[in-house]
């Protein structure tokens, strides 16, 4: 594949630094903050940016079973966060390879309609379910989420960075 104009070089990411990185989503996912609706789906983001850069190390198995650990842990109805996270690492493996070739900002904006649809499937599982209509703030989460996109691409990109010139001390 040819890398996108002015693009890094990058090293490959450590399994140890991808499977940390997606604890720590889930541990701030289990925050006890209350009934706070727009708050952004942590897991979400840092799930949707491994299966975008690294999908076959992070696929819909993973989120299936991320989606059910939040299931049991918020005591919702199961298999609605497995649902709603298999539907949205489908929809980033499909256009990965597109995802890539837009600057940040703009791998957002792509992102948004995928970040909305995830909500939108587990609201109306939770209104089929008997729950009521959460209110106009969960419409917030979406866009929280692709507003946190760029920074969490610059946070887990940077140890795959190289160094800008190697030389016989930096093999890389």
């Amino acid at each position: 594949m040819i890398m996108p104009r002015g693009e890094q070089l990058l090293l490959p990411a450590s399994p140890a630094f991808i499977w940390g990185s997606l604890l720590v989503a889930l541990m701030l996912n289990l925050l006890p903050l209350g009934r706070v609706l727009w708050m952004p789906d942590f897991l979400a983001v840092v799930l949707v940016f491994w299966s975008i850069h690294q999908p076959r190390r992070v696929g819909l198995g993973v989120a299936f079973i991320f989606g059910l650990v939040l299931d049991v842990h918020q005591a919702s109805l199961l298999g609605q966060h497995a649902l709603a996270y298999a539907v949205l690492i489908y929809g980033a493996i499909m256009a990965h390879r597109r995802i890539r070739w837009f600057s940040v900002p703009a791998q957002a904006l792509q992102l948004l309609p995928l970040f909305a649809l995830a909500h939108a499937i587990t609201i109306v599982l939770r209104l089929i379910g008997g729950a009521v209509f959460p209110g106009w703030l969960v419409l917030l989460a979406p866009i929280l989420e692709a507003a946190l996109w760029p920074v969490v691409s610059v946070l887990l990109l940077a140890p795959q960075r190289r160094a800008p010139n190697p030389d016989a001390n930096r093999p890389l």
